[in-house]
């Protein structure tokens, strides 16, 4: 294992992660999750109290993911096997606390991110955290999807599915299997009270 991923495994994401919002007994979902880069120290942060599902579309990952978390001795994480970009997952509407959407949003078209985000909505609690890092957009080592938009054309787009921007930070954090900079953009879901929630 790199040397950046195994100090970020062992405490830097953990600080990374409590510094944009996960907190202790949360139910997280990390999105694209890939071998889980974000998903174990999302689950040392939560604690035996809370759950982190890990879902990909990739076994293979998700097979690394689960020995990781073995060796690590964790047993708050819940893999989540899809066939596409949608969170097509069994659970309930209003069921998460916290979604994190980290270097995926570049695989995909506008169609699918939008599904995406309505999937988010559907998904989040009232006033949860969905936690973006929009790697790949124009500023940022631009690639497929992401290539013609600004930073502030992502915030607009998320904006657009009826979540309201808490915070911008920008912040060292594990890319592929090597530190680096970027910005998480952290959104809040407008709730009901806003006469915006439909269940989908």
């Amino acid at each position: 294992m790199e040397k950046d991923v195994k100090e970020w495994l062992d405490k830097s994401g953990m600080l990374f992660l409590r510094s944009i919002g996960i907190k202790e007994g949360q139910i997280v979902l990390d999105f694209g999750c890939n071998v889980g880069h974000y998903t174990i120290p999302s689950a040392k942060v939560v604690g035996k109290k809370g759950i982190v599902y890990a879902v990909d579309s990739d076994t293979k990952s998700l097979n690394e993911l689960i020995q990781i978390s073995e060796k690590e001795g964790l047993k708050n994480i819940v893999p989540v096997q899809t066939k596409s970009a949608r969170l097509k997952v069994n659970l309930k509407n209003e069921s998460i606390d916290a979604i994190l959407l980290y270097d995926v949003l570049h695989y995909m078209e506008v169609t699918k991110r939008n599904k995406l985000y309505s999937d988010c909505y559907r998904l989040l609690k009232d006033k949860a955290l969905l936690s973006v890092y929009p790697k790949h957009n124009k500023l940022d080592e631009p690639l497929w999807n992401l290539s013609d938009m600004q930073l502030e054309d992502v915030i607009k787009e998320i904006g657009s599915a009826e979540f309201h921007l808490e915070g911008k930070y920008y912040k060292r954090l594990i890319h592929d299997n090597n530190y680096n900079m970027g910005y998480i953009l952290n959104f809040t879901k407008i709730g009901m009270e806003g006469g915006c929630y439909e269940s989908k």
